[in-house]
């Protein structure tokens, strides 16, 4: 199978949403290998010499908001949450959409301003010198991360989101889930 073909059938968004996509899935998916590897080295560690990795906790917590926080524009373009559609054959496929834009507004908005919040609270901490309790690690940082994620998941669904929508094409029916 060619790159292309093997990117058309796993990313079928289009244009910078597909390379998006695969970027962050790459962050994911790496950040999780650096956890399995973590964990394996911790518990190897924990029993053949009675001694674990330093600061795995917390490698592990900030390990898993990088990859929340790297798929939540995935899951929130591609339609991917838990939808309850019990009343959509009812209503009828315009106020179904009508619907499905005005969740787009809500949704990215929520994002943008929740967002704008932890930003504060990112800097806050960066002034602060905030850092872990065991490594020594400013949280800083990792707060701005899932700041700007916010923001790159409200500018998605506003996008992307609202275009899926608008063309009644749900990306995860695409995927056969």
């Amino acid at each position: 199978m060619s790159m292309k073909n093997w990117m058309d059938k796993h990313y079928p968004e289009p244009n910078i949403y597909r390379w998006i996509g695969l970027g962050l899935e790459v962050i994911s998916a790496t950040v999780l290998f650096l956890l399995m590897v973590l964990t394996s080295l911790d518990v190897a560690g924990r029993y053949l010499f009675n001694n674990s990795v330093n600061g795995a906790f917390e490698l592990t917590q900030m390990g898993l908001a990088i990859i929340v926080f790297a798929q939540m524009p995935l899951i929130t373009w591609r339609g991917s949450h838990v939808v309850v559609d019990l009343l959509d054959h009812i209503l009828g496929n315009r106020i179904v959409k009508v619907l499905g834009i005005f969740s787009v507004f809500i949704v990215s908005s929520s994002f943008y301003f929740l967002a704008l919040r932890i930003y504060e609270l990112a800097e806050r901490s960066l002034r602060r010198e905030e850092v872990t309790e065991y490594l020594q690690i400013p949280t800083g940082y990792l707060t701005e991360y899932i700041a700007i994620m916010s923001w790159v998941t409200a500018a998605c669904m506003l996008t992307y989101g609202a275009y899926r929508v608008v063309k009644g094409n749900n990306v995860s029916q695409q995927f056969g889930e």
